[in-house]
């Protein structure tokens, strides 16, 4: 992990640089500024991890240097933690309103800031870090935002149900009630057409969250979701998960542009259905399966159906079984027992034609 930069911006020079020097024998890189004009320059030349900011300054206060690092897209991010006089704490929730990430009242102890600025970090680190745009990415987003204090959603203090194998979880149309995490167990989430044809639109297991679109935009559930095998699924309601992350913007913004970035993907996969060729398209559903239910290993068998695969591919199950025995032929999969085995998942995720 590279040493992070903090700037620290102080008119007192001995606040300041015994500021510095703690953070040092931290470990981290300190930079540092005599008034908030020097530490706006400051902050746009060097892009510090997090600043350290007094409010009472001359030139430009820290509710200053707060406003122009918000407006300005280069620094927007960086987290501000405010030293503020006890005097002043009557001030705080302003610069809160304003952006503020904390503060820590002077004198301080060490420690105080110290954990205030880890906090910090890592809230900054969980809410920039990239997930994958499906119900494990929002997981994994879950749970680091629990370990950081940031999401309280703690699905042992719900009573968790148990859906035997092909039971409904929740159909199409129908008014989104809740937000459905896994606990254990595969589900399917699946679109049916005019003609009668499912078409799955995703594949859930162990610590997934699902219905999650529907909750968002605050319409009626846009697919029907499936138990594949005998599943027990902890349900949120609805007012309770919005709740939870309205609670906090930055944690808003972020849940919504994963489930965007979900939305798009599925869009993407549908076009492939359409101008991909049947050989990389049950390639790439079988890369998906794999991946979607926590397979790490290549040898892991595919506990799926055929006819589910075929509705993932948008083909006919006599196609795709064909294309499985082709596949099996050139030895990128095996056959056992009727589960399919992957022995050449980076050759399925290269498929040329």
């Amino acid at each position: 992990m590279s040493q992070k930069t903090i700037l620290i911006i102080d008119d007192n020079a001995d606040i300041r640089e015994n500021t510095a020097e703690i953070l040092s024998l931290a470990g981290y890189k300190t930079t540092m500024a005599e008034n908030g004009k020097k530490g706006i320059e400051l902050a746009l030349t060097q892009k510090p991890d997090l600043i350290v900011c007094d409010i009472m300054m001359p030139e430009l206060d820290g509710y200053g240097v707060l406003h122009l690092l918000r407006k300005n897209p280069e620094t927007e991010d960086i987290p501000l933690i405010f030293l503020t006089a006890k005097a002043e704490r009557s001030d705080l929730r302003k610069g809160m309103e304003m952006g503020a990430d904390d503060y820590v009242t002077k004198p301080f102890e060490e420690i105080e800031l110290m954990n205030a600025i880890e906090s910090r970090l890592r809230k900054y680190e969980t809410l920039n870090k990239r997930y994958h745009p499906n119900g494990k990415g929002l997981s994994e987003f879950s749970n680091d935002l629990r370990k950081n204090g940031l999401f309280n959603f703690n699905p042992e203090k719900y009573n968790a149900e148990l859906y035997a194998k092909k039971q409904v979880i929740y159909s199409e149309g129908k008014r989104s009630r809740y937000l459905y995490y896994i606990v254990r167990g595969k589900v399917k989430g699946f679109k049916t057409h005019d003609d009668g044809k499912e078409y799955i639109t995703d594949l859930y297991s162990d610590g997934d969250f699902l219905g999650y679109p529907s909750l968002i935009d605050e319409t009626n559930y846009i697919d029907t979701a499936v138990a594949l095998e005998d599943t027990e699924i902890v349900q949120l309601p609805r007012e309770e998960f919005l709740e939870l992350i309205e609670c906090n913007i930055q944690v808003a913004t972020k849940f919504i542009r994963i489930v965007a970035q979900n939305m798009k993907e599925k869009e993407e996969r549908l076009l492939s259905l359409a101008y991909s060729s049947l050989r990389k398209r049950v390639a790439k559903a079988l890369v998906d399966i794999h991946q979607k239910f926590n397979n790490t290993d290549n040898n892991t068998r595919i506990a799926i159906s055929r006819e589910d695969i075929a509705h993932y591919v948008g083909t006919a199950t006599e196609s795709l079984i064909r294309t499985l025995s082709d596949f099996k032929s050139e030895k990128l999969i095996e056959i056992k027992e009727g589960k399919i085995i992957i022995i050449q998942l980076e050759k399925l995720k290269n498929l040329l034609y």
